[in-house]
């Protein structure tokens, strides 16, 4: 309990030293068991020059703990760190104004608080990855961990799939309540850790759809131009004259409603722009579906031809197939006799197949086809008596 006219800033500076000091006073946990207890407890965070890639999911509010390192105290092989952060009241209230308390569902926070690791490494940005032997306690209370993914590979430790941890549920929402986060990890020889823990809000695809589509469309001139610039390339040894696209995604099988693709690709193939970031929602790899290159959202663009093409009444609601040309324009995919030309060949393979049932009767087809059509009667044969 804080004394009236006290400094608060002086209050949460011993409250962290108590919680440290209690934390590390415990020092119990999985790696005890083994016999070997992890070494002195960091007390202050060591702040590195990293970047963790953005998770377009979760939209940042800020940082409870900048990317720190995970400093590895003596060379024995399990090591433990900890780490301290206050929540503001502005922070505090955000998270607890912000949750979605529905009976059917439990509480989950649309503001949370977000634990990540990465390797540290300051040449590029570093995507989700957790230490070995990874273990996460807040405020006395162990964190649920995603479980790790099984492996064939002897003497090699599975590891846990890349995502961030919501601290949330286990965090003090107060003010002048310190969260003490311990993190203890397997030490891993020329490979050093950072952890980083950040305030964000949970976005789902349709408010994704709905910022992507408000970015504003590509416009249809840029593709136009792409169109003819494919089909008058002189450097293609056989000549093309127009090519064939679809406006159904290769994701759904089913016609586009925002037609979409990277900046960085240079296709002309677009997808479907709600069914892609519902699929990345559930499982993130920001993989195009088209060539397989990186899909970031950041780099994601409605095209506006293909939208003009989706809309236009001259394409038939059945009809996902259409024509590009060399000038840019397009028209849908011109109906012929093929169909009819079918049902012919079907025809003719029945009645060919006709002669073949008389082989069920014993007969060739080769002897029907031989057998003239009146049978002529067997000649008699006359016998002469010799005396």
């Amino acid at each position: 309990m804080m004394v009236p006219g006290a400094n608060p800033m002086q209050y949460l500076q011993q409250a962290a030293a108590y919680q440290q000091q209690a934390a590390a006073l415990a020092g119990r946990g999985p790696y005890g068991q083994h016999g070997q207890q992890p070494q002195q407890v960091a007390n202050q965070a060591r702040l590195v020059n990293v970047t963790l890639k953005s998770l377009p999911f979760y939209e940042h509010h800020g940082a409870l703990l900048q990317p720190s390192s995970l400093l590895a105290k003596g060379t024995g092989r399990f090591q433990e760190a900890q780490f301290t952060f206050v929540l503001t009241v502005q922070q505090a209230n955000d998270i607890a104004s912000n949750r979605d308390i529905r009976a059917t569902t439990k509480v989950n926070y649309l503001h949370q608080v977000q634990l990540r690791f990465c390797p540290l490494d300051t040449t590029k940005e570093q995507g989700d990855e957790f230490p070995p032997s990874i273990c996460v306690q807040v405020n006395g209370k162990m964190c649920p961990l995603p479980n790790p993914i099984p492996t064939n590979k002897p003497n090699v430790e599975p590891k846990r799939p890349p995502k961030p941890i919501d601290l949330t549920p286990l965090c003090k929402l107060s003010p002048t309540l310190p969260n003490t986060v311990n993190v203890k990890w397997a030490a891993d020889q020329g490979k050093g850790w950072v952890i980083a823990i950040y305030l964000v809000e949970k976005l789902t695809s349709e408010q994704l759809l709905e910022r992507l589509v408000q970015k504003g469309t590509r416009q249809s001139e840029f593709t136009r131009e792409l169109i003819k610039k494919k089909l008058n390339d002189e450097g293609d040894e056989i000549a093309t004259t127009n090519l064939k696209v679809t406006v159904a995604c290769p994701l759904g099988k089913m016609r586009m409603s925002n037609p979409c693709r990277p900046t960085t690709c240079d296709h002309l193939q677009c997808f479907d722009a709600s069914l892609f970031l519902q699929m990345n929602e559930r499982k993130p790899t920001w993989q195009c579906p088209v060539c397989d290159s990186p899909a970031l959202y950041q780099n994601l663009m409605v095209d506006g031809y293909f939208q003009e093409v989706i809309k236009a009444k001259e394409l038939p609601e059945e009809e996902n197939e259409i024509i590009l040309n060399q000038d840019g324009s397009w028209h849908p995919v011109p109906k012929d006799n093929s169909e009819e030309v079918k049902k012919k060949e079907e025809k003719k393979d029945e009645n060919s197949a006709m002669v073949d049932l008389y082989d069920d009767e014993g007969v060739s087809s080769g002897a029907v086809a031989a057998a003239p059509a009146v049978a002529s009667a067997p000649t008699e044969i006359e016998c002469i008596d010799i005396e």
